[in-house]
């Protein structure tokens, strides 16, 4: 962090922070008091409360219009029809300003969808089931007001909770938006956003905010990624807010997946009438913090039915191959070990997803002058240095095998962009602004890019180019026909 600290306009009765560390307080007999909350706690409460809000509506409702008891299994599927259809129209995803009477036309219009089926169908197993249209439109009328008010209940409970522990947020952007934005996360603690720190790009300064103003929280800024990450770490931060959408900066990019890798909520705030961004199309209508427009960012490789059936696969078929693959192992391994002694594995630190180092695992074809070396030389497949068996491993791609066992660790994927070093990821980044952007995906042994004949010394920007049009058009798949061609360039003797 630097020594400058962006205070927080409008904030003067809150304690003052330390300009290097700064954590969320919490308001106890007038004293502010430091609370540390492990990530994720009471994330999930408020669904809890609005499960339990249209669950108890639903049930209500049966008791007072079915003409005869239902049987107890169609009360649960009934509970379970209106929970699914609510968890599909968006209404238990947690925005900043939640308002029952907002939701009302979405209950009432899913209210009347699913006592309408219901009531079809127990009419059809049983007459005595049967209710008339004025029956039907009474129930759904009194459910949505029963699920309206237990919902406001919810949300107001949602909104005290907000206010005694608010959550530690981030704030990205410069300018007069950054500032009122600041200013009214301070003012109004019901939103449950406090601000510990706001990044402010080192090519844009705001001189605004290194003065701090009189009476004024000294909030820190942050003008690296790495002191983000820092900052993220050391004040559990759970939230971030952006002021401008993540691509319209050369920064953004990085930053969103900073901090999706931490598992932060993003959103994006700005002026209304911006047109910046569309809301959800599942949501009742567009959220708001203080009269700013509010939109929750998801990462657009969020999809985690089919990521979770992905990872599945891909530790399935590792162990798999990796078992038919035993005796071909131990002949590469004594090649390597017979031919270029001891220490047949080569160890490198690579970045994998969301920009998180990890440790890659190859069979050695040529042994480094020095750690440096290593991390910092391109490319080494016409070096002199390397022995005949490293030549053929590294022409038929076997040294590649060991990183199956990097896939079952969950490190790397079996078809995903190619890892890099940190000190070619940051190179590259500076040089081709979709680079980094490769990271939104988990890393795999073969890609897009390697099966179109880009490895080795080729391209980067080409490269990143067919990274980035993988990550965007993402299949189960199309990932089946990128190991297909894998399979098959194996036999043309193409490694790097």
């Amino acid at each position: 962090m630097t020594t400058e600290s962006a205070p927080a306009p409008g904030a003067a009765q809150a304690t003052a922070v330390q300009a290097h560390t700064v954590h969320p307080p919490r308001r106890s007999g007038g004293r502010a008091q430091v609370t540390r909350r492990p990530r994720g706690a009471g994330r999930y409460g408020p669904v809890v409360w609005l499960l339990l809000a249209d669950g108890i509506a639903v049930g209500v409702t049966t008791a007072l219009f079915s003409p005869v008891p239902w049987p107890s299994p169609s009360l649960a599927v009934q509970a379970a029809v209106q929970l699914t259809l609510h968890a599909y129209r968006g209404l238990y995803r947690q925005g900043l300003s939640p308002s029952a009477l907002s939701e009302l036309p979405a209950l009432l219009g899913l209210a009347l969808l699913q006592w309408y089926a219901s009531a079809e169908v127990l009419a059809a197993w049983d007459p005595r089931h049967a209710i008339g249209w004025p029956t039907l439109a009474a129930a759904a009328v009194t459910q949505t007001l029963l699920c309206g008010a237990a919902r406001a209940g919810a949300h107001r409970a949602r909104l005290r909770s907000g206010a005694r522990n608010p959550r530690s947020t981030v704030v990205v952007g410069h300018g007069t938006t950054a500032q009122q934005v600041t200013a009214a996360l301070f003012a109004h603690p019901e939103y449950g956003l406090r601000p510990v720190g706001r990044f402010v790009p080192a090519a844009a300064p705001d001189e605004a905010f290194t003065t701090p103003a009189p009476g004024a929280v000294p909030l820190p800024t942050l003008v690296t990624l790495e002191e983000v990450s820092r900052a993220v770490v050391q004040n559990g931060v759970r939230d971030a807010v952006f002021t401008a959408p993540p691509e319209s900066s050369p920064e953004g990019a990085a930053l969103f997946g900073l901090f999706a890798g931490h598992g932060c909520r993003v959103w994006l705030i700005n002026s209304p009438g911006t047109g910046a961004v569309t809301p959800h199309p599942a949501r009742p209508g567009p959220d708001h913090l203080w009269g700013f427009a509010a939109y929750a960012l998801h990462s657009t490789d969020r999809r985690p039915v089919t990521y979770a059936v992905k990872r599945a696969l891909d530790a399935v078929l590792a162990a798999l191959v990796l078992v038919a693959v035993a005796p071909l192992l131990a002949l590469c391994a004594l090649a390597v070990r017979l031919s270029d002694g001891p220490g047949v594995i080569f160890r490198q630190e690579r970045v994998g997803r969301h920009g998180r180092p990890f440790v890659l695992l190859k069979f050695r074809t040529l042994r480094p002058a020095d750690a440096h070396e290593s991390a910092t030389r391109w490319n080494v497949s016409a070096d002199q240095r390397m022995s005949a068996a490293g030549r053929l491993l590294r022409r038929t791609s076997l040294d590649e095998l060991p990183q199956l066992w990097n896939v079952l660790r969950g490190d790397m994927s079996l078809v995903g962009p190619r890892p890099e070093r940190p000190f070619f990821v940051a190179q590259f980044s500076r040089a081709h602004p979709g680079y980094q952007a490769r990271h939104r995906m988990p890393v795999g042994i073969t890609g897009l890019a390697q099966v179109n004949g880009l490895r080795g010394d080729t391209s980067i920007e080409e490269r990143a180019r067919f990274d980035n049009r993988y990550i965007e058009t993402w299949s189960l798949w199309q990932d089946a026909c990128v190991l297909a061609r894998t399979a098959g360039s194996l036999f043309r003797l193409g490694g790097s």
